[in-house]
């Protein structure tokens, strides 16, 4: 198995119309530009101010690129929530 399980939260969920599913294990940017391609032009706004935890652990600022998604990971994507 050399994916990662990318979950999909909220308005996220919504744009790519499912609610997980897998891609090749590599960087987060990798993860990201493949979830763009596949899924269009809303998911791709999301996606560029959603958070992302992996294997539960958040990324925060880090950037994309160096953030190494082993295969088994799990990302999650968490689009920003509103409410109080």
């Amino acid at each position: 198995m050399n994916e990662v399980t990318v979950r999909f939260w909220a308005a996220a969920r919504d744009a790519a119309g499912l609610v997980e599913e897998h891609y090749p294990a590599g960087t987060l940017a990798d993860v990201v530009a493949e979830a763009s391609r596949r899924h269009g032009e809303r998911l791709t706004r999301i996606l560029g101010s959603a958070s992302f935890l992996v294997d539960d652990q958040p990324v925060g600022k880090r950037d994309h690129a160096g953030v190494q998604l082993e295969p088994g990971a799990v990302l999650e994507v968490l689009p920003p929530f509103a409410g109080g």
